[in-house]
């Protein structure tokens, strides 16, 4: 069991690290390239932001919302374009459902669900902060990033800096990913689903707390459920729209603003629940 769970770790955390290594990579390149221009750049482009972060969410891919994390620290894109890119990503979903034969016409329609929800609460939060900010505080720059994570940027190559950056993220992924799994695996994925289906009445809310769990397990989880019918489409839309991944892990490891990092969870799991009881009340079904 021991060489298995080990095994599931390295896996997980292979799977993150080349998304992790480019997007290290580019904004190396943005800091050298762009250097003060870049705030510029992300101001012209911050209220199409959320429609392309939830449009490249959707696609499967594990490390996409650890990328978006670490471009978040940099002050490459705003707030609203990470929520979106979180809501949006599917992880484990799209292979399970591909794997049971659901029918492409309901995969379709819960990938755009989770598109669309994650580009309007995007939009929203983007357009409040925007307001709350029009006395222009200190926006977040690269350079902060590279202080906390003591890389030493400019005194060496980008890949250098691109480098030592990855290598320390995928550390800490690797960490927690262990540790999760050693917990799902002692508890075990049964005992796990049945208590958390004990309770219907606030089942979205248990499953956004679920989707919380920085690991691909939470997701497996949700599907399952739902394909087992255990649970409706609200319940299964609150936990996957919550779930990003490792990208929640990212974020508090590379942000330093820890009251932020908090403000952005606190926004997932609430937009991510309310959006699933909101679909549970309008009767939704696929």
């Amino acid at each position: 069991m021991i060489e298995e769970i080990l095994l599931d770790a390295i896996v997980d955390t292979l799977k993150v690290l080349p998304f992790l290594f480019l997007t290290y990579l580019f904004m190396e390149y943005l800091e050298n390239r762009t250097g003060d221009k870049l705030g510029l750049m992300v101001a012209k482009t911050s209220r199409v932001g959320p429609a392309i972060g939830a449009a490249a969410g959707v696609i499967p891919q594990c490390g996409f919302s650890a990328a978006a994390a670490s471009l978040f620290s940099g002050g490459v894109i705003t707030t609203g374009t990470l929520i979106a890119i979180f809501l949006s990503t599917s992880d484990e979903m799209l292979p399970i459902f591909l794997s049971e034969r659901i029918p492409i016409r309901t995969i379709a329609v819960i990938l755009g669900l989770k598109m669309l929800l994650g580009m309007v609460t995007g939009l929203v939060i983007d357009a409040f902060i925007r307001k709350r900010r029009a006395k222009s505080p200190k926006n977040k720059d690269i350079h902060d990033l590279c202080e906390h994570e003591h890389c030493h940027c400019g005194e060496g190559s980008i890949l250098k800096s691109a480098l030592i950056h990855t290598a320390k993220i995928t550390l800490t992924i690797f960490i927690f990913t262990l540790i999760i799994n050693c917990i799902v695996a002692l508890v075990g994925e049964e005992a796990l689903s049945g208590f958390l289906t004990s309770i219907p009445v606030i089942g979205a809310f248990l499953m956004g707390l679920v989707g919380l769990i920085p690991n691909c397990a939470a997701s497996i989880v949700i599907t399952q459920l739902y394909l087992n019918s255990m649970i409706s489409l609200g319940q299964m839309m609150a936990g996957l729209l919550v779930g990003a991944g490792v990208g929640l892990l990212v974020l508090f490891r590379t942000n330093t603003n820890r009251k932020e990092n908090l403000m952005i969870m606190g926004l997932l799991y609430a937009s991510g629940t309310i959006w699933g009881l909101l679909l549970d009340l309008m009767g939704l079904a696929i």
